[in-house]
Parts: C-alpha cells; structure tokens; sequence
C-alpha cells in the first residue's frame, strides 16, 4: 500500500537543512539567510531531445550547453502536464494534476484562492516579473499575473493569443500594448524579441534588489517562424519534403524544419545574453537560474520532431501522459554553489518548484498553499543528495489519461475502465515493453494509487457521460 509523504517532522527537517545549506554556500549565518535572485525560464513545446546537452545533433544550442556544463543537469524531470495551461497551474500552485484546478487546456482562470508561486515571492520581499505565454488568467480575470503577484508582465495572457509570433498587441502591466508594426496582417515586429528586451531590461532595474524573474517564452511553440537573420543559419540545410499550407490559427510555412531550428537557436542566443548580463552586473554568484519546458514537442504547424529527434528515445509526444509527453529537460546554474557539469537523475516534477524556491529564498512555504505534493530538491541541486527527500509517487492526469510513477515503475492508463499499462523505466526509457500481464499485483497497487491520488473535478471529469458530454 502507498502512502503520501505528508511526515511534518521530516519535511520540518528538511526545510531546515536546505535552509542551512544555503547559508553554508552563501557565508551567511542560518539566522540571516541570503536572498538570492531566482530566474525561471521556459520554454514551450521544447522536447526532452531538443538541447545538445540532451544529445540533439541538428540544432545548436551553444549556451544552454554551456549552462549545462557550468551548472546541473537533471535527466528525470517532469513537466506539470503534457499541455501548456495546467503544466503552469501545476508549476504557480505546487500542486499535480490530481489536486490542481486546472488540469486540460481551457479557457478557465486561477480562482481567487489560487495561492501561487509570485504571491509568496512577492510577500517575501521580492520585485516579480515576468513575461511570454501566462495562460493563467486574462487582464479582466481573478487570474490575471498582476492580481497574482506579478508586479510587471509583458506578454500573452490566453494560450490561443499566443499561437501567433506577430501579434497586433500584448498585455503590458495590465493594460493593452499594441503594435502597430503588426496590424492589418503586417509581420514587422516579432514578439519573442520584445520578450527578451523586457527581460533584460527587468533585471537591470532590479540589479540592487532581490528579483523573480519568470521567462516563459513561446519558442517553439507553433507558428513556425524566425526572422531571417536566425533563418540563414539552417535555409536549405536540410530537405524539406512537405510544406505546412497554413491553418486557422497557424501561418503556411514551406520551411519548417529550417525555421523551428532557427527558433531554438534564436532563444538560446537570447538567453545567452541573459548570462552575458547577470555576469556584467556581478548577479550570477547570487542568481539561481532554471531552465525548462512545458511539455513535449509536437507536429502543429508543420513541425518535424521525428526529424530532429527531439524526443530522444522516449514515446510519444505533446497531449500524452507517455514520457514524451512530460519528461524534458531541466538546467539549474548558480554560479558557486552548484557544482559544474553535475547530472542527476534525482525524479522530480513542476511541483517540486514551489518549495525549491522557497528553500533557495530562505523561507517557509506558507499555510496558503494548503495542501501541496512537492518537496524541495534543494539538497540535489547543492550536490547534497543524501539528504534529499524523495516522494513516494508522482501522479498526472489529463482527461480520460492518467498516469503514476513509484520509483522506475511507470503505469499508464488510456481511459478509466482500459487496461493499466505498466513499464520499468529504469530499463525501458521508450515504454516499449509493456510488463502489466507480468505483474498483476503491482497493477492492483496502481489502480488503488490512481484513485488515492486524485480528488474529483466537476470542470475536468476523468470521463465523458452519452452524447458526449462530461460528466
């Protein structure tokens, strides 16, 4: 029988020592712990294969290699979700799908109650911004990042907004920014480089204070498209066999792999200009710095991660609870106090982040949370493992899949009522081997685990009453 790691004495001690290991690195007594400056980057659709650091050979991706060698590398991180809108509630509330609100792409906002991620940063004394793909909450909504502790944010409050690269507008602290360049159907000015240049501008403003700073970039989500200087490094460079001939919501595109590899290139030169900068202002022995994506990649807009192989060996892609669809990459850089070139396989998920950063800002998570499922991996990003807590399980879901893992063993079930699939990842990374028949009592234990693990939702129902709707 599972049980939930809810122990208060250990996870006391825990907090405690993370909060000592901070002060050990930083110098400082644990009576007056550092405020570091927390950066969290994400990418979107980005795959676990994506990154020269995970094996990618077609792409470059020279400084978030560098931020690999220079920091750590996790190789069992999970996303949220296998989808953008509940991969961010999942990350904003520390809570898994199976306690969080939102769990499918919609339309619907954090509540008010929706205690998150910037509020206890913000409470903590931090300056919070942010900017990209929010997918939260729109301006006039109790989701909204400035009714959720962004003091500053510069981007797309609906994920559909952001399936475009040139927007006739954004939103900008609240109100609307328009882009004149872009009306009428005009292509002018691309979206993700403003991105870039608020967050730069961000952290110059912020150098003397402790900052939160979130990247959610939409690189490389569908469209798919790069300006030309980032297109000429990959034009003809490959054949390209099939033309995308536009959709409602994507733009036609007869080079897509050329232009999705000028995409990442185009975000890993910008976020290269990030570090540029934390080390031109004396930041990066203060600044942790995370690296990640929402979810796997996937083939809208005439993307080809079968040809890129951005998936590694893992199965499947975006909108499965199969590996491809939430493990991805995980970089974390803190200039001393991450050991350099360090790589884990410690399991961790989007949840964790709430009580990492915690650690990392020296504080307690608050009673506002209420109940969460993550733990800090402060002690594996310190290179303290031995001191890590581990979570008994990890559980997603995404209507009518869910998903569990205890250790290396992995059970997937397509829909309620459908067979469990079971895998062992630790010797079958690419779920090819499905070892459920193998191992009915373990099969008996994840049913129980998938029904223990989850509270039901009136607004995502596992299943679907006759005709179709939800029930």
């Amino acid at each position: 029988m599972f049980t939930r790691p809810r122990h208060l004495f250990l996870r006391q001690y825990l907090t405690s020592l993370s909060f000592g290991l901070l002060a050990l690195f930083c110098g400082q007594s644990s009576a007056e712990p550092a405020k570091p400056n927390l950066i969290y980057l994400l990418a979107d659709d980005l795959g676990y294969g994506d990154l020269g650091s995970y094996g990618q050979q077609l792409i470059r991706t020279p400084h978030l290699d560098k931020m690999a060698a220079d920091g750590l590398r996790l190789t069992q991180h999970y996303a949220g979700a296998p989808s953008c809108h509940p991969s961010r509630c999942v990350l904003f509330t520390g809570k898994h799908t199976g306690h969080a609100f939102i769990r499918g792409n919609s339309k619907l906002p954090l509540r008010p109650g929706d205690y998150t991620l910037s509020q206890m940063l913000k409470e903590a004394g931090y300056a919070t911004g942010g900017i990209g793909k929010w997918a939260l909450g729109d301006h006039d909504s109790t989701g909204a990042p400035w009714r959720k502790g962004m003091d500053e944010f510069f981007g797309y409050l609906d994920q559909t907004h952001a399936h475009t690269y040139y927007p006739d507008h954004l939103w900008k602290n609240g109100e609307r920014f328009e882009i004149p360049e872009n009306a009428d159907g005009k292509r002018e000015v691309y979206s993700h480089d403003l991105f870039a240049e608020f967050a730069l501008d961000f952290i110059r403003r912020h150098k003397d204070d402790p900052f939160f700073f979130y990247g959610a970039f939409t690189i490389p989500h569908a469209e798919v498209t790069v300006p030309d200087d980032s297109l000429a490094e990959y034009l003809d460079k490959w054949p390209e066999p099939k033309a995308f001939p536009g959709s409602r919501t994507y733009c036609p595109q007869d080079k897509p792999r050329a232009h999705r590899a000028g995409m990442i290139t185009r975000l890993d030169r910008d976020i290269g200009r990030l570090f540029d900068l934390l080390d031109e202002l004396g930041l990066a022995e203060n600044t942790l710095v995370i690296f990640t994506s929402d979810n796997g990649p996937i083939t809208a807009g005439g993307q080809d991660p079968e040809f890129f192989d951005s998936n590694g060996p893992l199965r499947d892609l975006k909108f499965t609870l199969y590996e491809g669809g939430i493990r991805v990459p995980f970089l974390a850089r803190w200039k001393g106090k991450i050991a350099p070139g360090t790589v884990s396989d410690h399991v961790s998920d989007f949840a964790d982040m709430v009580p990492t950063l915690a650690a990392a800002a020296g504080i307690a998570v608050p009673d506002s949370f209420g109940e969460r499922d993550g733990v800090s991996i402060l002690p594996t990003l310190f290179g303290a493992g031995g001191e890590q807590e581990n979570r008994a399980h990890f559980y997603w879901e995404a209507a009518p899949q869910q998903a569990a893992r205890r250790g290396d063993w992995k059970a997937y079930r397509p829909t309620p009522g459908k067979p469990i699939q079971l895998y062992h990842l630790g010797d079958d990374i690419g779920e090819t081997r499905d070892l459920a028949g193998e191992n009915p009592d373990l099969v008996l234990e994840f049913e129980r685990l998938m029904a223990e693990l989850r509270t039901d939702s009136t607004e995502f129902p596992l299943t679907k009453g006759k005709g179709g709707k939800k029930k």
